[in-house]
């Protein structure tokens, strides 16, 4: 990806104004993109690709500006009440807990927390959802961003394939303006995860590097 021109950086400046900017993570939990993940894929391509790193940066940047950062996370059920498994990527987590016990985000266990590179800072939200497959849907997400008075949303996490995706169209469709950063989100296979952020998520986000919006916060 070129370089930002001057001009670039100032428009993106703008756009992510602190005053009314939030960064959210998503699904950025040991159970999903750690060790003990179901996607072992997903974990391998994070890893290679520096995910965690450059959305970490992106946080503690928000932070230092004094963005809000929020974390969208998922929060298992042991009994799985309340989420419905209808459709594929659904069946086979809910599959994992019927037959062998397991719930790689269960709530309240290791595989629920953040990924320590995030930090634990007191300034930060969490938005925890225990169904679906996007951050927006039926929780109090949306509400609690306009109660910040945020206006732009900066996207980062795990799955191009399906979460990132849908919290962008879900973003844009409640009417934020939307930053993809796009060293700091990631998909599966590679090829797959640059073919939708330049042919999908480019037409509804504005997709910069963390080292660009960390030099328009700069």
């Amino acid at each position: 990806m070129t370089t930002a021109s001057g001009r670039e950086l100032e428009g993106l400046a703008a756009l992510v104004d602190p005053a009314c900017t939030a960064v959210l993570t998503m699904e950025l939990q040991r159970g999903v993109v750690g060790p003990d993940a179901m996607m072992k894929a997903l974990v391998e391509r994070v890893s290679a690709a520096g995910t965690v790193r450059a959305a970490a940066a992106v946080c503690d940047a928000a932070r230092s500006v004094g963005a809000r950062v929020v974390h969208c996370v998922v929060h298992t059920r042991e009994d799985g009440a309340g989420a419905a498994v209808n459709c594929r990527i659904l069946g086979l987590a809910d599959k994992l807990r019927r037959e062998q016990g397991i719930a790689p985000t269960l709530a309240g266990s290791d595989g629920a927390r953040l990924v320590p590179e995030l930090g634990d800072d007191r300034r930060d939200l969490i938005a925890a959802r225990g169904h679906g497959l996007t951050p927006f849907t039926a929780t109090s997400l949306d509400q609690t961003l306009r109660n910040l008075g945020v206006t732009t949303v900066v996207a980062t996490g795990v799955s191009v394939n399906v979460g990132i995706l849908g919290l962008c169209l879900s973003a844009v469709d409640l009417g934020y303006q939307v930053v993809l950063v796009r060293d700091a989100v990631a998909g599966v296979p590679a090829e797959y995860e640059e073919a939708v952020i330049e042919h999908s998520l480019a037409m509804v986000a504005t997709v910069v590097t963390s080292a660009e919006l960390l030099e328009a916060w700069a």
